[in-house]
């Protein structure tokens, strides 16, 4: 499987912008889609954000407009541009293939709150 593991997260205030990282353990163009899930307290795992080997994404509803997925294959990583952050987008965020791989990372946690 592939190995990855997330960076990144932080507090931000609302309004406020953090940038996430994926590091890979394989050139990631090659993967196929990969993606961002995000997990808050009590609510179920969910994807927000994923991005094709031609660079096609995708985005949910609730992150439509503020955050914004890309990836780096010379450096096996994958981004997230989180912007105009709200509280609601605070949870451990995760990256993974998509559909998922059963080995996850520790996830990074981002805390929007003033």
């Amino acid at each position: 499987q592939v190995q990855l593991m997330e960076s990144g997260g932080g507090l931000a205030q609302p309004g406020g912008s953090l940038r996430i990282s994926c590091a890979a353990s394989e050139t990631i163009f090659n993967i196929g889609r990969l993606a961002w899930y995000r997990q808050a307290p009590g609510k179920e795992l969910e994807v927000v954000a994923l991005i094709q080997s031609d660079g096609g994404t995708w985005y949910s509803d609730s992150v439509k407009g503020r955050f914004i997925i890309a990836r780096d294959p010379t450096k096996k990583t994958m981004y997230m541009q989180m912007k105009y952050l709200k509280p609601e987008d605070s949870a451990v965020y995760y990256c993974n293939l998509e559909p998922a791989q059963s080995s996850w990372g520790q996830g990074t946690q981002v805390t929007v709150s003033s």
